[in-house]
């Protein structure tokens, strides 16, 4: 079966500001995939160019890729030219999903439920922030993951410096409506109506900051799965985790985080198209919910690789 998928490229590192969770999530991808036969090969875009990749000879590609230029939809847009078969969402679906506000705006038009917001373009609109989402609130570049340039702000007085954070990543800021209660997050497998969600992870971290250290550094953060919610709830939740995930058109796999507040009503803060896959990533600890092991589940998605824009029809 290995032996099908030819010469697969497993594209990593890169030059976004998750670089360094980058290089930890392929070397698990590209670790797994020889553990299972296949012909996988490490290709770090940060370092080589579309030149090289064109001349890697790679049959298709494992995307292991976080933020810009690798989840962003710009290189899945490089691939559909190349003809590349790749794992994940395609294009369109990359880039909205890394574009909070516009994954909100879906949202909200297919009346899923998420924070109210407000868009930062300039230190002039910060007390519409607050008059508009109360205090405290989370202030996000729209464009970044992994918790980067990600503040709670509590008080007025730290609202401009949160804002001058995450301004250093985007032009544009989001001021989110903070939202008291447990974390969540549902990994996601598949495609349309055959897209499956995975057992449910709560995440307790210390003082409920959940930030790069507690992410990928830190063993303090406990993870709870399958969560301990009624069953009805956990339901809700997951079919609510598939539709957000659907509304986006994401595919292939995929990871859509939530807040559950104190009155036991779920929140959606955003899907990740290109989740990690480190040792301590969440989608994999989904999988073994379920009986998958590391490897199984990069088989799985491997499985799926392939180009998304229809081409047209023949003459």
């Amino acid at each position: 079966m290995s032996g099908e998928f030819g010469r697969v490229g497993v594209l990593y590192g890169g030059s976004s500001a998750e670089r360094k969770v980058s290089l930890m999530s392929g070397h698990g991808v590209h670790e797994a995939l020889r553990s299972k036969g296949v012909d996988a090969q490490l290709f770090d875009t940060g370092v080589y160019t579309l030149v090289d990749l064109i001349n890697s000879g790679f049959q298709r590609v494992f995307i292991a890729l976080h933020g810009r230029h690798g989840e962003d939809g710009t290189l899945q847009g490089a691939l559909e030219l190349l003809k590349i078969p790749y794992t994940g969402s395609g294009p369109l679906a990359s880039s909205l999903a890394m574009n909070k506000v516009m994954t909100k705006k879906i949202w909200l038009q297919a009346q899923l439920p998420t924070p109210g917001y407000v868009v930062l373009n300039s230190e002039a609109d910060l007390d519409v922030a607050v008059q508009t989402l109360g205090l405290p609130m989370i202030v996000k570049p729209p464009h970044e993951g992994s918790t980067l340039g990600v503040t709670k702000v509590a008080t007025p007085e730290a609202l401009r410096e949160a804002y001058q954070l995450a301004s250093r990543y985007d032009s544009d800021v989001l001021a989110e409506r903070f939202v008291r209660g447990r974390e969540l997050t549902v990994a996601i497998l598949g495609k349309g109506r055959q897209a499956r969600a995975l057992p449910i992870i709560e995440i307790i971290a210390p003082e409920g900051n959940y930030d790069y250290e507690h992410k990928y550094v830190s063993n303090d953060t406990q993870y709870v799965c399958p969560a301990a919610l009624p069953e009805e709830l956990a339901t809700r939740i997951m079919r609510t985790a598939e539709q957000a995930y659907a509304a986006v058109g994401c595919e292939g796999w995929g990871r859509v985080d939530f807040m559950l507040d104190d009155a036991g009503e779920p929140w959606l803060l955003e899907v990740n198209t290109s989740p990690g896959m480190t040792s301590h990533s969440l989608v994999p600890m989904g999988a073994k919910a379920v009986g998958m092991s590391y490897a199984d589940l990069c088989m799985e998605i491997l499985s799926t690789a392939g180009l998304k824009v229809q081409p047209p029809p023949a003459e």
